[in-house]
């Protein structure tokens, strides 16, 4: 087991090493703490956008769906005949310039997987910039938009923000509710009593502090051909290879082992690099990815390589919230 993956276990299953992170976790908490509080009491470069931003994210290190959520934002904000922007960090993304404008067919190498994946999906105006304030500077400098949604950003002050959404995963939860690195937390648990919303990934139902979302697989696509397929297109019991380089990858072998298939699975880091030697596998069987990886290996995939799509379905009374925010956001 690697190091993060014994940390993340440690994390979110106990540990008794990790008391002597302590004092380390008290540093962290101190200087986040700082930093949101000269936020708060605005000073600093902070920009406030003329159009509103909805930042969306987690205190916790680690996947809990957010891009899957973005791409129904975008779907639902169009669908109400507003114009949609984002703006990311695009973490791993070496372009050649900042803020860079991610268009489709560029490369992951350049734009970053996740925001790949999203403009090739909806064609949204999207810039990346680990200063998101430049970012979306950038972006209205190009586009007349109604609403910017930031991809995370939520620790992100330099940015003003008109509505905080945090997501969390309902299984995993916020582990041992630690800060780094005693802990998986980004910001003290404290900081989900000021944020607008909470949304937990996985949840059947409403909670009594937030709402639920699940993720529903929608379609398979061959990476070589394009070729879409239903769900049911392989047999029960069909045996895949399973490629995940996701925050939290035994969410998708969990997927996939609901759609009756058996799973061999295969984990990567958050953001991988992949090449065909790494997914040379064997025994012979298809391969299924997550789709985030596969803006990543379409170059060089093989003919029964596939990727799952995922639709993000949060709760009817989330639906109802957020199309109050937006009347009262853009009256």
């Amino acid at each position: 087991m690697a190091f993060t993956d014994r940390l993340l276990d440690a994390w979110y299953n106990g540990h008794p090493a990790l008391v002597l992170l302590r004092p380390l976790e008290c540093l962290y908490r101190r200087v986040v703490n700082r930093k949101r509080a000269r936020f708060l009491a605005g000073q600093g470069d902070i920009y406030k956008a003329p159009v509103p931003v909805v930042v969306v994210g987690n205190i916790t290190v680690g996947g809990t769906g957010k891009t899957p959520l973005i791409l129904w934002m975008i779907d639902h904000c169009r669908a109400r005949g507003l114009r949609i922007g984002v703006v990311s960090r695009g973490y791993g993304a070496k372009p050649p310039s900042l803020p860079w404008r991610v268009l489709p067919q560029q490369t992951a190498e350049h734009a970053g997987d996740e925001p790949l994946l999203i403009v090739n999906r909806t064609g949204v105006p999207l810039m990346i910039d680990p200063d998101r304030s430049q970012a979306v500077r950038a972006l209205l400098a190009e586009e007349p938009l109604d609403l910017i949604l930031s991809d995370d950003g939520l620790q992100h002050y330099r940015l003003n923000r008109d509505l905080e959404l945090v997501l969390i995963d309902a299984v995993r939860g916020l582990g041992n509710r630690r800060c780094l690195p005693a802990g998986p937390l980004r910001e003290p648990v404290e900081r989900l009593r000021s944020v607008d919303a909470l949304l937990y990934n996985g949840a059947g139902a409403d909670r009594e502090d937030g709402f639920g979302f699940q993720l529903k697989p929608s379609a398979l696509v061959n990476l070589v051909t394009g070729e879409r397929r239903p769900v049911d297109h392989f047999p029960r019991g069909q045996q895949v290879h399973a490629v995940a380089g996701i925050g939290n990858p035994q969410r998708f072998f969990n997927t996939l082992e609901g759609l009756h298939w058996r799973p061999v699975p295969h984990a990567f880091a958050d953001h991988a690099v992949f090449s065909a030697q790494a997914l040379s596998f064997t025994p012979a069987l298809p391969l299924v990815m997550t789709e985030k990886d596969a803006v990543k290996c379409a170059s060089f995939a093989a003919p029964d390589w596939w990727y799952l799509t995922v639709e993000a379905v949060p709760s009817p009374a989330f639906v109802i919230w957020f199309d109050s925010q937006l009347t009262r956001l853009l009256p």
